[in-house]
């Protein structure tokens, strides 16, 4: 059984996303049903980390951030169990989408995608101090030069500013 894939829709260009539903079933399924509920309805990309914006981390990354946003939203479902790299196997190289977080086990909405590779975010990384890294979940197998594109935008800081609109989120198979 193939694993699904989403054609994300910005008003910067497309992607196409290789969902691991086999390798990380419960990140995948949650990511899928915000997909498949349209709860996605509204999101924007709003945070580039470059390795200029983050004066204060000892730890640098590059990633694109977006969802529904950082705060109470109504299309918010539960947080969901963090499935660390070393369980999944799937690393934080380019192209991969994974789950933003706070605190272990606090995943919600918000994704990023890795603009090359990011070890310090896998299980063990030191971008957190609790050691767990992030839940990644799938890659971009089409449209990198749009992710690079995004995170090239101007900001405030890390925020975006204008946000990048997310024009739709729907699965290409099933």
């Amino acid at each position: 059984m193939a694993n699904p894939r989403i054609a994300l829709q910005t008003e910067w260009g497309d992607l196409e996303l290789e969902i691991f539903q086999d390798r990380a079933p419960i990140t995948a399924q949650n990511f899928l049903r915000y997909v498949d509920e349209h709860r996605y309805t509204g999101a924007t990309f709003y945070r580039v980390v470059t390795m200029d914006n983050q004066p204060n981390d000892a730890i640098k990354i590059e990633v694109i951030q977006g969802g529904l946003g950082m705060g109470e939203h109504p299309q918010k479902l539960p947080p969901i169990q963090q499935e660390t790299t070393n369980l999944t196997g799937i690393l934080h190289t380019d192209g991969v989408i994974s789950m933003a977080r706070l605190a272990p086990d606090s995943a919600h909405s918000e994704f990023f995608i890795c603009i090359n590779d990011q070890p310090e975010l896998d299980f063990g990384g030191k971008r957190n101090p609790d050691g767990q890294g992030f839940a990644a979940f799938g890659q971009v197998i089409r449209g990198m030069e749009v992710a690079r594109k995004i995170q090239q935008q101007p900001a405030d800081g890390q925020w975006l500013n204008p946000k990048i609109n997310v024009l739709n989120i729907s699965r290409v198979n099933s």
